[in-house]
Formats: structure tokens, sequence, C-alpha cells
């Protein structure tokens, strides 16, 4: 294996433990916690201190590391199945058609955050600029990130206009009052169908009503990823100086910008009006936070850090499919009714007594499986049915 798929892997790896910090919020508490802090009332404390960790670092940050990632590994997937003459096109579509179906079950039947379904929709029209120049990606992903951001910007802007029925139905969406909440709790602990009254309209919302603006995100951080990838960024090839510098400048630029949206959002205790003003600052944010991350990672797998990186993060990236599948069944076991039925129980700062046990589980257990076996459970099943023949699981020759 390549330094360069290590590396990338150990980036997965990283990004899977970081997208937990937020899900866990969508696992453990009612769905408006989280995109309104305050939905029942302002924090104190702990949870407070979780709050603001979350939101400068976390939030969409993970997922846009996963993005970027995904972008790179439409180019690298079809790069390697032409080279073997095959084509391209079908094996993209099949692959990303398996994915489509994951993301469904999981959404469905799981949980409602499902974020595959969007992933396995945008690989359609990124098939089509995979050839593009790295210069020519970048400017692409340039233009979405603006459009996202206009995007935030005209719905801000028309909120004064919407009519009264829309403005009673986002607030009811923003801040639910105490019977929406109740239900909500009952449902979730309840029985799987109980579930089911929450999940399925969650889930047709998701991909509805919402894919707009999700898809847009994350075509612009796929976009970036491919023009990373091409560039030869995300292979360390920079050097340790450059990496550094990314890591710096990305992280000062994308703290500052995050810190500015976030001071914003809380001076105005986090009223429905700044929903979109807060969004665009956080989206911004994530763009530079998520170049940083991608530098710190390079910049540590040139150090000293290396070995220890490749041995457990590299694992966990490897098998970032079968982990973040798992992340859901094990949060909602713990959580839903058909299991502890400890949904809303836990504040935001005694989330992280969860979360860290199970990242310390998936750490262990990936690096046991991965020195076993060449693919993660998941990832033989995606690989088998995209090439439609069964995949061997012994360990590779390294």
């Amino acid at each position: 294996m390549t330094a360069r798929i290590h590396q990338l892997d150990v980036m997965r790896g990283f990004a899977l433990l970081g997208i937990l910090i937020m899900n866990i919020i969508s696992f453990a508490l009612p769905a408006a916690h989280y995109f309104n802090p305050h939905a029942e009332g302002p924090l104190h404390g702990w949870n407070r201190g979780a709050l603001v960790f979350s939101e400068f670092f976390a939030n969409e940050k993970f997922m846009g590391l996963f993005s970027l990632l995904f972008g790179a590994s439409v180019v690298l997937f079809t790069d390697r199945v032409e080279e073997k003459g095959r084509s391209a096109l079908v094996f993209h579509l099949r692959r990303n058609g398996w994915l489509l179906v994951f993301g469904l079950l999981h959404a469905y039947l799981l949980w409602v955050g499902d974020i595959l379904v969007t992933y396995a929709l945008c690989s359609v029209w990124l098939f089509f600029v995979r050839k593009w120049s790295a210069r020519g990606l970048f400017i692409a992903s340039g233009v979405s990130v603006l459009l996202l951001l206009l995007m935030y910007a005209l719905m801000g802007l028309s909120m004064p206009y919407w009519s009264a029925a829309d403005l009673s139905e986002f607030e009811a969406f923003w801040k639910p009052g105490s019977a929406t909440i109740t239900e909500e709790v009952a449902s979730m602990r309840g029985s799987w169908a109980d579930q089911m009254t929450i999940r399925v309209p969650g889930a047709l919302a998701m991909q509805t009503e919402y894919l707009p603006i999700l898809a847009l995100r994350a075509t612009a951080m796929m976009l970036l990823g491919m023009g990373l990838y091409k560039a030869g960024v995300l292979n360390g090839s920079r050097g340790q100086r450059w990496n550094g510098g990314l890591a710096i400048i990305g992280m000062a630029v994308g703290l500052a910008i995050t810190g500015w949206g976030f001071q914003f959002s809380e001076t105005r205790e986090w009223s429905m009006n700044v929903f979109f003003n807060g969004s665009l600052f956080r989206s911004l944010g994530m763009v530079f936070l998520v170049m940083g991350y991608v530098g710190g990672v390079l910049w540590l797998c040139g150090g000293a850090a290396r070995n220890w990186l490749e041995g457990w993060l590299a694992p966990l990236g490897r098998m970032a499919l079968t982990n973040y599948l798992a992340q859901t069944v094990i949060c909602t076991t713990l959580m839903y009714g058909h299991g502890f039925g400890m949904f809303d129980s836990l504040g935001r700062a005694q989330l992280w007594l969860l979360v860290l046990p199970i990242w310390g589980v998936q750490i262990i257990a990936s690096k046991w499986w991965m020195d076993r076996f060449a693919f993660g459970p998941i990832e033989w099943a995606w690989r088998t049915l995209t090439h439609w023949r069964i995949q061997p699981m012994s360990v590779r020759n390294k």
C-alpha cells in the first residue's frame, strides 16, 4: 500500500472519530438541539463548554473532511478502474448505487441523520468532472462555496417577507414546544415501530427539502478534495513546512470566522432570525478549518507520529463505512427504546462519557480486524457487490 493511501486512511480515521462529536447530539437529544443549542433554554457550565468545543471544532468540520476525502476517492477509484481497461462509468455507478442502497436502509431503518444518500447522489455529477485539472476543480469548488453562502444570505434576507404560516412552521422547528418534545422523546424511547413516526418523515425531509443545501455543501468539499488529490497535496509531497503552514493558516482563519459566527449567534441568543447568517459563518469557517485539519494530519504523518497514526488511525479509516454504521448501531441501541432507552437523559457534556469509550472501542477493534482481514465487513460487501464477485478477505502483503 502506498504512502498516499496510508495518509488518506489516517485522515479518514480522524474524520470518523470527529463526526461522532456532532452525531451523538442527533442520536441522544431531540432533533431541534442539533440546530438550536437553546432549543430548551440556554446552556451553562460544562454543557456550554461542550457546545463551544463542538461549534468551533466539529460542527460541519468533520462532515466537510469526509466529503473532501470522498471526492478524492472518486478520482482514485475511477483511475484504478481505467488502468485495468474497464469501464469507469459502469463501476462508478454500480459502486455508488450500492452506497445509495446502504444509505436508504440506514436512514429509514436506523437513523434519520444519514449522509450516505447525499454522497451517492453527488457522485453522479462528480464523475463527469473527474478529468478536470486541479485548477478547474478548485475554481468549481470556490463557486460552489459562494453559491452556498449566497443561498444562506438570501434565505436570511427573505425572512421578513415570509408568510405567517411559514414563519410559524420554522419557529416550531427551531424551538418546539414542550408537547412536541415530549412526543418525540416518547417515540424514540418506544419500540422500533414507534420510532418510525419520527424517523421516516425526518429522513424524507433530509432527502428532499434539505437536500439542495446538503448536496451543495458536500459537492463544494468533494470538488476541493478532487483538486487537492490531483495537485498532489494529499500525499504530503509538498513537505513538512508547507503542510505545517497550511495547518496553521487554515485553522487560524477557520477558527476566527467560526468564532465570529458563534459570537453573532450567542449575542442574539440563538434566535431563529440568525439561523441562516450563523450558517453562513459556520460553512465558510468550515472550509478553512478542514484545510487546516488536512495540513495538520499530513504534517503529523511526516513526523515522529507517523507510525502511531498509521498503526492505529489508518485501520479505523480503512473500514470507515463499517465504523460509521457501527456508531449508529451502538448509539441507537444506547439511546432508543429497543435498547437502553437513554434518549434525552444526558446533557451535552455527559455525552462525552459515551463518545470517548466508543472511540476507544472502535480504534482497538479496527486494528484487531485489519491485522487479520483485508477489508472491513461492510467494505467487503460493498466491494463484492461493486465488482460482482466474492472478494478475498485474507490480509494482503504489505
